[in-house]
């Protein structure tokens, strides 16, 4: 009996000194966030208190930024027009190249840009095709085969003129296959206005202005 009335009697004594001691250190601690700052003390918080949020959390993203609209861009991602218009033909060319050059240009310089392609192409496809010689002049000079060609040999093209100019680029873009010609694996061609009798034997491949073109 004696134990328990001192156990007893502590106990009330050491809860007010307890709360007492809480009180003591809740004031200092409130009066320590008020000299920091709310914000101050939230980030010198030692313990961060990890909270969970029950909704889903959207974070607005900025609008993508939009290209700015650009007039020399056609819709259609260009054309074979522009193509040959920014095609660089102030270097010389080569002694291949300017044989494919001179056939565009006596062939085809008064025939759309898409016919003098195709005219390109077809000596190409002769040169890639082991059927002819093997280089862009030996097929442009073969014996019957152009007939701007005399005695082997490939006239001089007006060089100053526009028409040659054009012929140039279009060898480039031709060699280069940087665009796909409508002639496709075409070997021969013949104006529109004549009916060589060798053209019932071969598959019409494209009509352009005024050229057939055959496989």
């Amino acid at each position: 009996m004696r134990i328990s009335f001192r156990v007893g009697a502590i106990a009330p004594a050491a809860l007010v000194f307890v709360a007492l001691a809480g009180a003591a250190t809740a004031d200092v601690q409130a009066q320590n966030q008020l000299e920091r700052g709310p914000l101050e003390a939230a980030d010198q918080s030692d313990d961060p208190e990890i909270r969970f949020v029950p909704g889903e959390v959207v974070q607005e993203m900025p609008a993508a930024a939009q290209p700015e609209s650009d007039a020399s861009m056609p819709a259609n991602g260009g054309s074979l027009r522009e193509m040959v218009a920014t095609t660089d033909t102030s270097a010389e060319l080569s002694g291949e190249l300017l044989c494919l050059a001179q056939a565009v240009y006596f062939e085809a310089r008064g025939e759309p840009l898409s016919g003098q392609l195709a005219v390109a192409q077809v000596v190409i496809n002769r040169a890639n095709s082991g059927r002819f010689a093997s280089s862009y002049c030996g097929v442009v000079t073969q014996p019957a085969q152009f007939s701007f060609v005399r005695s082997g040999r490939i006239p001089s093209a007006n060089r100053g003129s526009p028409a040659w100019q054009r012929a140039k680029a279009i060898a480039r873009i031709a060699h280069e296959r940087l665009w796909q010609s409508e002639a496709g694996d075409a070997l021969y061609f013949h104006a529109s206005h004549v009916s060589p009798g060798w053209a019932r034997a071969r598959t019409t491949r494209a009509t352009i202005e005024r050229h057939v073109f055959y496989r």
